[in-house]
């Protein structure tokens, strides 16, 4: 059975750092897509990050470009999104989610996947970021 558990959420102050991990079970890793998605209050569902299933390609929103980093380790069947000068605005649950690689979600110039995209999905891990 294929499960996503996220980790490392929690409170930090406006330009800190956190680092979110996702633990995978139940699957190849390399066979799947992976993804971040955040909900923050009030708004829609956002992705805002994504890593191929080999891992050769990442795509970040632009609300996100440049401050966060997604990367997994296969072996340990982790994935990680490294997020630093956090801001207020990044306020969220954060959620990892997984699609079986065949489908290409996270090609070379294209956004990240939302929500609808994936077909598997952690229960999530809240960051608050005060200013």
């Amino acid at each position: 059975q294929l499960r996503l558990v996220e980790s490392g959420g929690g409170s930090v102050q406006s330009g800190g750092s956190l680092r979110l991990s996702c633990e995978a079970s139940g699957f190849v890793l390399d066979y799947y897509t992976m993804g971040w998605i955040r909900q923050a209050p009030g708004k829609e569902r956002e992705g805002i990050s994504c890593i191929s299933h080999i891992g050769s390609t990442t795509n970040y929103a632009d609300s996100v470009k440049g401050r966060f980093t997604v990367s997994k380790d296969s072996a340990k069947k982790m994935v990680y999104l490294e997020m630093n000068n956090l801001k207020p605005e990044d306020t969220a649950v954060y959620y990892c989610a997984a699609d079986f690689k065949s489908r290409g979600l996270c090609e070379p110039g294209l956004r990240p996947p939302g929500w609808d995209l994936y077909d598997h999905w952690g229960r999530g891990t809240q960051v608050t970021v005060s200013s």
